[in-house]
């Protein structure tokens, strides 16, 4: 446990030291634009990361979201109800309805995700054709969409806006955000509620790392650049239009509490 808490404070002093939640948006632009340039100029050395079926890719970044929503449950939830009984000093009922408008920011995470996605979908269905090698029974078969083509062992080429990097991006900025919290939590030195919210902190801290660098090795190895200008730029949107405007809003999932200014240099417990 100690172990931990050294962790979370060096993750928590690392956090306000870089600034990392005013600057995560433009690190995740300038990671795309120069991820790509490096790609186009054919500078990126030949690592097991291009292998769409390495282990981060086929484990995390392909059920990222699942991830994201299933360590900020837990994380916002929690400190939420702390937050409201220890500051505020509501009641339990009252404390309960605040963590579930909060929950429902993980709903609008959901339904951005699943919007965007299939809006990409639809996009490269709308914009693409199939490719198939080799003689047909049915050589000028007309293909609606991707599966049909795969069904046959074709190749479907279309603009693939990329999801990797608009999901990534959302995911990380969402997660930093929804950190913040900490700004003015109290929790005692030795309870257990301290063990469980440091244990999430550090697991969202390391996931929002595994998506920066699998973000960093899409710019580098996958995609054209407009697909990825396009994929991040959705995800800097998304994030914007929640975050940065909607949660501001009276009939919104809210802000962290407390309501953090992007400009402030502090993160960490209340001691």
């Amino acid at each position: 446990m100690e172990r931990l808490e050294r962790g979370g404070r060096w993750l928590r002093g690392a956090l306000a030291a870089w600034r990392v939640r005013p600057r995560l948006p433009w690190l995740l632009l300038a990671i795309a634009l120069l991820g790509s340039a490096l790609k186009d100029g054919d500078l990126v050395p030949r690592t097991p990361m291009q292998d769409k079926r390495n282990l981060l890719n086929v484990y995390f970044v392909k059920v990222a979201w699942a991830w994201t929503f299933l360590l900020l449950l837990p994380f916002i939830g929690v400190t939420t109800y702390q937050f409201a009984r220890s500051k505020f000093l509501y009641g339990p009922t009252k404390s309960i309805l605040i963590v579930l408008r909060r929950l429902s920011a993980l709903l609008v995470g959901t339904a951005v995700w699943y919007v965007c996605t299939g809006l990409f979908m639809y996009v490269e269905n709308l914009t693409g054709v199939c490719s198939i090698s080799g003689e047909l029974k049915e050589p000028h078969r007309q293909y609606a969409n991707k599966q049909e083509c795969h069904q046959d062992n074709g190749i479907w080429i279309g603009f693939d806006i990329s999801g990797h990097c608009f999901l990534l991006s959302y995911c990380a900025l969402m997660i930093v955000e929804e950190m913040s919290v900490l700004e003015g939590l109290s929790v005692d030195q030795n309870s257990r509620l301290r063990v469980v919210v440091n244990s999430l902190f550090v697991a969202l801290c390391f996931l929002t790392m595994i998506w920066v660098f699998m973000f960093l090795c899409t710019a580098v190895y996958f995609h054209e650049f407009s697909q990825k200008l396009l994929g991040v730029l959705t995800g800097l949107t998304a994030w914007y239009g929640t975050y940065r405007f909607w949660y501001l809003k009276p009939f919104s999932p809210g802000l962290p509490l407390p309501h953090i200014p992007l400009s402030s240099k502090k993160f960490g417990y209340s001691r």
